[in-house]
């Protein structure tokens, strides 16, 4: 695993059941609220820092998603895109990396295409069975509740 997590040089990542529990809020207005942990947010800002690309690919969109993430000047964003393979590979094209330099993290049946080609499939503690067999690698934490953090220090634990 350590020789897996040190070639990793884009973390790619869904966004509900990973950086959120996966609970859908709405307001009286019908305002979708959503709820990021800190802590995610410091590791991909940390990863950043060190050189290692993020990048978002989810089949859905909202405001609060795209607020977040202009917070954490993440560039490679790829929302309201079911087939997450493909929208994972215009980052990849656009990087000049190759899938075995690439992580995602996902949590549900929609991310199990993504997770067959990537270098590191990585499933949050309370994905879909599925997900979790397909996985390379579970994390300790559930989504929303700093499983990206957890991943984002591995890998860079493993970094030079």
């Amino acid at each position: 695993m350590k020789d897996r997590l040190a070639r990793i040089r884009l973390l790619a990542l869904d966004v509900d059941g990973v950086l959120t529990d996966g609970k859908l809020w709405y307001g009286p207005d019908g305002e979708l609220w959503k709820a990021f942990h800190v802590r995610d947010g410091l590791g991909i800002r940390l990863l950043h820092e060190r050189g290692v690309e993020v990048a978002i690919v989810s089949a859905r969109s909202s405001d609060a998603l795209l607020r977040r993430l202009q917070d954490l000047r993440v560039r490679h964003i790829h929302v309201g895109r079911e087939d997450k393979w493909a929208a994972l590979q215009e980052t990849m094209l656009a990087l000049g990396f190759v899938a075995s330099e690439v992580a995602f993290v996902g949590d549900d049946v929609l991310d199990l295409g993504v997770m067959r080609e990537v270098g590191l499939a990585i499933a949050v503690a309370d994905a879909h069975a599925k997900v979790l067999a397909a996985a390379d690698w579970v994390t300790t934490l559930g989504g929303g509740n700093g499983a990206v953090r957890e991943v984002a220090d591995a890998i860079l634990a493993e970094r030079p």
